[in-house]
């Protein structure tokens, strides 16, 4: 038992030995470096790493204009629904489906027959008044004419003037009756609102018509026409900004090949929908031919702006990383790390800053770098390109967006 306890004590003794031995803070020997040391180790190792092979190409300078594109439907600027102001019956259809009209041109003839007889019936009133006014100004006449040779009193005169203003007054009353009885009556030719396309046509001759209810043809203006479509809440400005000066030209391209119409920005709506964060915007095309067809899907692109003097670098420079946007440029031979914000970014070209004009950024082989490794350049292909843009160009992948500051 002595024995025991006296190897347990050793073993504790050297234990603390070996833990005050470790605080003293002098490493072992062959232990590892600490952080500190090892920065200037990696730079170190950078600098003696062999030359990594790469290809670049020039930042250059230029304007890049700024595109926005949508997918829109094609909208009327105007469709009409015909509806009869009478109830009455169709006596003859002047039109057929799908007809091209013009504004006041004859669509259809309703029974007239009331109408007309009304408007008879006002005529011969009106005449009949405006007989009684003319014997009532010819009383008025000789009364005055008595009244100076005072064979009658004034009283006599005031008598005939209140029959001839009374009969003047019916008479007025008559010829508004009149042009109501025509108006009536005008209600039984049906005639084109506008210019447009005829649509089906659901009723026939002899079909009973009901006052303001009854649809009898739509007509659809397809000459000029519009396409509406929606643009983000960040692009607003830029939409507003489009539309001064008579509106930024928008291009909308048809599908399965059928080509492109250009037209002009009209409209922007007045808020911003909080369902989608987006606003509706409007253009107007002249339709001559027929192209742009009520209720299609079209895409449509937009100049809304240009960047003046933007200094321009392939999307295929950029490396996004958790600190942001970097690109790798060469100087004195050796590969510097730059952050860049970019500005805008389409297609295959990046707006951005924190490079200038000309400067050499890598293209291929910027995945091998580290900062201050040392370069060589690879020489462009037959093409005058760097080796493997032809590659990246037949499948180059989706713009990246401007990258988020830490």
């Amino acid at each position: 038992m002595k024995m025991k306890s006296l190897s347990l004590t050793a073993l504790y003794g050297l234990g603390l030995a070996m833990t005050l031995a470790g605080c003293s803070g002098k490493p072992e020997a062959g232990a590892a470096p600490t952080p500190a040391a090892s920065a200037p180790a990696a730079r170190a190792s950078a600098s003696s790493a062999p030359a990594v092979s790469i290809t670049t190409v020039r930042a250059v300078q230029r304007d890049l204009p700024v595109q926005l594109s949508a997918t829109a439907t094609v909208a009327p600027v105007s469709s009409v629904d015909v509806r009869p102001q009478v109830t009455s019956v169709i006596t003859k259809v002047h039109v057929r489906e799908g007809q091209s009209v013009r504004a006041g041109e004859l669509l259809f003839t309703l029974d007239s027959r009331i109408d007309e007889t009304n408007v008879a019936k006002a005529v011969a009133q009106l005449a009949k008044d405006q007989a009684g006014l003319a014997d009532a100004q010819r009383q008025l006449a000789r009364s005055r004419d008595l009244l100076e040779k005072n064979f009658i009193s004034q009283g006599a005169v005031d008598t005939s003037q209140a029959a001839v203003d009374s009969q003047t007054a019916a008479v007025a009353a008559d010829r508004a009756a009149l042009d109501a009885a025509r108006v009536a009556l005008s209600y039984s030719r049906i005639t084109a609102p506008g210019a447009g396309r005829v649509g089906a046509i659901s009723v026939f001759t002899g079909s009973s018509v009901q006052a303001n209810q009854t649809t009898l043809i739509t007509i659809t203006q397809l000459d000029p026409i519009t396409v509406a479509f929606s643009l983000p809440q960040r692009n607003l400005a830029d939409a507003l900004a489009a539309l001064k000066d008579g509106g930024a030209s928008v291009t909308a391209v048809l599908p399965e090949g059928g080509g492109k119409l250009n037209g002009r920005m009209q409209f922007v709506d007045n808020l911003v929908d909080a369902s989608s964060g987006t606003v509706k915007v409007k253009a107007l095309f002249q339709n001559r031919e027929g192209k742009l067809w009520p209720g299609a899907f079209v895409n449509v692109e937009m100049t809304a702006r240009t960047l003046k003097g933007a200094v321009i670098v392939p999307q295929a420079t950029l490396i996004q990383g958790v600190r942001g946007t970097t690109v790798y440029t060469v100087k004195d031979g050796k590969a510097v790390a730059r952050a860049v914000q970019v500005v805008y970014a389409q297609g295959d070209d990046a707006a951005v800053t924190g490079v200038g004009a000309n400067e050499r950024v890598v293209l291929d082989g910027r995945q091998n770098l580290r900062p201050g490794v040392a370069v060589t350049e690879r020489a462009p292909d037959a093409a005058g390109r760097p080796a493997g843009a032809a590659s990246r160009a037949a499948g180059a992948s989706a713009p990246l967006a401007p990258a988020s500051a830490p």
